[in-house]
């Protein structure tokens, strides 16, 4: 039986048939399902969902007669476990904290693949201390890190891109309700996906002009190149990694590499790969271009048809945001400024920092805006592309919490 009641009264134990509103209102990715993790009930109650429906023949009902404060008392014992769970920093604590968090893991990357290149074997040890340290962070506050992995060296994009990618893969794995163990082997996927590079020759990969017809071939062995090197290490990663480090250039239409793979055909881990890598590849300053803006990114991301599963990519902007930090965007008021924090309730009204008014072309007094908060007149008109604009410290203003 279906029955609609509101967040307030949502308990453990209930089947949520379905949520009340758009996709963007919610955290989830999936409408039905068990409510059996305490972490998706408060991610419930924090969203801007007020009604959900219930399905009490696979589930929990509520109890006639039962006041909201009694249902919430009745699912107390369960909630305690939430008091146990990292408390989500402040970013500007944690954005100090991650940028050395980038240097070891990088430095860890660097010798990793070195390693590979001289033919040695994976140090899985290494490998699985660099995702949990991301993983730890992303869980104190997932901005934080996925902001610094953004902002990387052209020298440094090959090491730099696979710690990025492996943040950004936790963090939707999060999102998408991952079990523990299942966004650690999230974030190994995004750590190797790119492993096989090891394999092609450093002309080809930092080449700053168009490449080939046979230098793109030989780039697109690199998926080969890279399962067969992690499948002679003496503690093999699982079939679930390998498989996203064989498919991530797989596309949801068939158009992709190396195998041509269509829609379901292609692994969970490696529709979410597919993402992962191209948002970070496209917001990246490489020799022959300069990356785009985060925001910009998400975009024309969200315009490309047959590239990536729908849902996936709905996940992805969700744990990202509309809005990333470090977006570039343009006030109702005039004013340009910078994302510097996501709201948890709505991706279109995050924390900004504005510093230039486009009325006068002068720079402002730099000020934090709440675009949430209830007394705040101002709101996003536009995303600003940073091609346009000749500001060399963006990155510095969200830096600067």
């Amino acid at each position: 039986m279906l029955k609609k009641v509101p967040v307030s009264s949502v308990i453990m134990g209930m089947h949520i048939h379905e949520l009340c509103g758009s996709w963007m209102d919610h955290p989830f990715w999936k409408s039905g399902f068990l409510l059996q993790d305490p972490h998706d009930l408060e991610r419930l109650q924090a969203s801007s969902v007020t009604e959900i429906w219930i399905d009490t023949s696979k589930g929990l009902d509520c109890v006639e007669g039962e006041t909201p404060e009694e249902a919430r008392e009745r699912g107390e014992q369960v909630l305690h476990d939430i008091a146990t769970q990292p408390v989500r920093e402040n970013i500007a604590d944690e954005l100090r904290r991650a940028a050395k968090i980038c240097e070891r893991s990088k430095e860890a990357v660097a010798s990793m693949f070195n390693e590979v290149r001289m033919g040695q074997m994976l140090n899985t040890e290494q490998t699985q201390r660099v995702v949990s340290e991301i993983t730890q962070s992303v869980l104190r506050h997932p901005n934080a890190l996925l902001s610094i992995v953004r902002v990387k060296q052209a020298d440094e994009y090959t090491y730099m891109h696979s710690v990025a990618v492996s943040a950004l893969m936790i963090a939707l794995a999060r999102q998408l309700g991952f079990e523990d163990d299942e966004v650690h082997e999230a974030g190994m996927a995004g750590l190797l996906h790119d492993v096989g590079k090891m394999a092609i020759d450093d002309g080809i990969l930092n080449k700053p002009d168009s490449l080939t017809d046979n230098e793109f071939e030989q780039i697109k062995r690199h998926p080969e190149y890279g399962v067969r090197y992690l499948q002679k290490g003496s503690e093999p990663v699982s079939r679930a990694v390998l498989e996203a480090c064989y498919s991530h250039h797989e596309k949801m239409d068939g158009s992709g590499y190396p195998r041509g793979l269509k829609g379901d055909q292609i692994s969970l881990l490696s529709r979410m790969a597919a993402v992962c890598d191209v948002y970070d590849a496209l917001t990246s300053d490489r020799p022959y271009k300069l990356g785009w803006g985060p925001s910009e990114t998400v975009q024309r991301m969200a315009q490309w048809t047959g590239h990536f599963d729908p849902q996936i990519f709905q996940a992805f902007v969700r744990s990202v945001g509309i809005y990333p930090v470090g977006s570039l965007v343009r006030l109702k008021s005039g004013r340009l400024a910078v994302v510097i924090e996501q709201n948890e309730k709505s991706l279109l009204v995050p924390k900004v920092k504005v510093f230039f008014s486009t009325k006068s072309g002068l720079h402002i007094e730099r000020e934090v805006v709440n675009l949430a908060a209830v007394h705040c007149s101002d709101a996003i008109a536009a995303r600003e592309s940073r091609e346009d604009w000749d500001f060399k410290d963006l990155d510095e203003l969200w830096r600067e919490q």
